[in-house]
């Protein structure tokens, strides 16, 4: 399934609505419910089976991606904006908490992940300019490997600056927005 061109027009839900999806351990969607359905631009059946990174946008550092892997490999939660695209090119940004799902054993056997909106403050004023950075350091390097180096380097001298991590530097971008 192609996706069209970027259109720049950015999509919205409502603040009472959650997207909700869930995949396999391979990243290929077994659940999403109708918030998703609507705001990717899929029906159930295109959906159902295909790559979770169909709606992955070329804006979004693949930094961010590699994180949210390593973190829910390792079987941990992880709280992420994240910006999507839709079918036919327009973009959404959520704010996702991604987590695994176990087997009885404890096997980790897939993914789930709750989306709900965006604070467009935190979204203009943070994020968007960090992932930015980050894309443009990637965008200076050839090989996949040579771009995560680069910018987890810049990302981890940022934090270092911040005096903080990742996690709690979502944390206290949530922070702010509840207050």
């Amino acid at each position: 399934m192609a996706q069209a061109s970027l259109t720049g027009v950015e999509r919205h839900f409502g603040a009472d609505e959650v997207i909700v999806t869930k995949t396999d351990r391979g990243g290929r969607i077994t659940y999403a419910n109708r918030t998703f359905l609507t705001i990717a631009g899929l029906t159930e059946r295109e959906a159902l089976g295909a790559p979770h990174n169909i709606i992955r946008h070329p804006h979004m550092p693949r930094l961010v991606f590699k994180l949210l892997w390593d973190t829910v490999g390792q079987g941990r939660e992880i709280f992420a904006y994240v910006l999507n695209r839709a079918m036919n090119g327009d973009h959404y940004w959520v704010f996702a908490h991604i987590t695994p799902s176990f087997a009885p054993g404890g096997e980790i056997i897939g993914y789930h992940s709750n989306r709900r909106v965006a604070d467009p403050g935190i979204v203009d004023g943070v994020i968007a300019p960090l992932y930015a950075t980050l894309l443009a350091e990637e965008d200076k390097h050839d090989r996949l490997q040579e771009k995560m180096a680069a910018s987890g380097a810049l990302l981890q001298g940022l934090l270092r600056q911040r005096g903080t991590d990742y996690e709690r530097l979502i944390f206290s971008l949530s922070d702010r927005r509840a207050a």
